[in-house]
């Protein structure tokens, strides 16, 4: 007898692949649309109508069951009211890792086993193998294509959930999964990325927050010396290391390197060597482990933002608390790297195999 899956339609052409490929190798597929959000916002029509169109017609042309889950008012609260929260803080929260932590392989996954599935799928480029050894253990793998390769999203999932989850992309190039949109002749086999903002569309994170939060109070901009060189529109908007958006004239680009939220003052520095852009520690809060903790000392790697090239490091557990601003971990770094961010993440990893990771504080 075969084996459900319920792969997360999005109406993309990486989502359409996984399920014709499950579906080729002899699966029970069902397509599941997630609904995550539908709200317009001023001036951006959120794209999920034509979303979900799409997944639709996708599994039409598979011959596929199809469903919709509509998670709008979880996401509002576990995902939207979390990346929210952090900006006003002053941090810069990822909500992709938090929209796959608690929607995509917590909710997602419970709600498609109690209906039934054994396993779910979705469109993300990353591997996981079984061990056997003393005990099953599941591992993250990174996918073989380097540049799609999205295991920084997925470090959050919990072993349990990858042992119910089949991310068939992973041993693909994006090319190659063109290609085979092609092949299968699905009609989203030419649809273009989406950008933006995960769940909004081509809104960016500015836009969206001057919609949630309204017009921020305008504040300093102070550079290396201690001068009031500008005005800044919402310390909230900035983010360490950031160049673009200062509105400062002449001469050197400057680059923040801090913010206030309390005197609400934006940092700033045109020395691209300044030692405040530049860290060779990282302190990580809210750690996950994939297949529990990695070794005090041992030489592993870490990547502080998608796409980001690997720093070599040696991890050391610094206490149990795995909440608040207390560190969980601290991360030595074999050299610097630039515009280390609170709020962000650090994924670590053992050469392709996935540890774990946890928040910069």
């Amino acid at each position: 007898m075969s084996k459900k899956v319920y792969v997360g339609l999005s109406g993309g052409v990486d989502s359409s692949v996984t399920a014709a490929l499950l579906l080729e190798q002899g699966y029970e597929v069902t397509g599941v649309y997630m609904k995550n959000w539908s709200r317009d916002l001023p001036g951006f029509e959120c794209p999920w109508k034509q979303d979900f169109t799409d997944a639709k017609r996708v599994a039409v042309q598979l011959g596929i069951p199809f469903k919709m889950y509509d998670f709008e008012k979880q996401y509002r609260q576990k995902v939207v009211d979390y990346m929210v929260e952090g900006y006003k803080a002053g941090r810069t929260p990822n909500p992709d890792i938090m929209c796959n932590q608690e929607i995509k392989f917590k909710l997602f996954l419970d709600t498609a086993l109690s209906d039934g599935a054994d396993f779910v799928a979705t469109g993300h480029y990353a591997r996981v193998t079984k061990k056997e050894d003393i005990k099953v253990r599941v591992e993250m793998k990174t996918a073989r294509d380097e540049n799609k390769d999205q295991t920084y999203f997925l470090y959050r999932i919990t072993k349990e959930a990858l042992d119910k989850t089949l991310f068939p992309l992973g041993e693909y190039t994006k090319p190659e999964v063109r290609n085979l949109a092609k092949k299968f002749g699905l009609i989203t086999a030419s649809k273009t990325e989406s950008m933006g903002i995960c769940f909004v569309g081509k809104v960016g994170i500015k836009e969206f927050l001057l919609h949630e939060l309204g017009e921020q109070p305008h504040g300093k901009i102070i550079d290396q010396e201690g001068k009031n060189i500008g005005e800044h529109d919402g310390a909230i908007y900035y983010t360490i290391g950031q160049r673009h958006g200062l509105d400062v004239g002449g001469g050197l680009p400057y680059y923040v390197t801090n913010k206030d939220m309390n005197k609400n003052e934006v940092y700033v520095t045109n020395d691209l060597g300044a030692k405040q852009l530049w860290s060779k520690s990282l302190s990580l809060t809210n750690v996950h482990w994939i297949n529990g903790a990695a070794k005090n000392g041992k030489t592993i790697q870490v990547r502080t933002r998608h796409r980001a090239p690997l720093i070599e490091g040696t991890p050391q557990v610094v206490s149990d608390g795995t909440t608040g601003s207390v560190p969980a971990l601290q991360v030595e770094l074999f050299n610097e790297i630039r515009a280390v961010t609170p709020g962000q993440s650090a994924v670590l990893y053992e050469g392709d195999k996935v540890l774990g990771g946890g928040i910069i504080i």
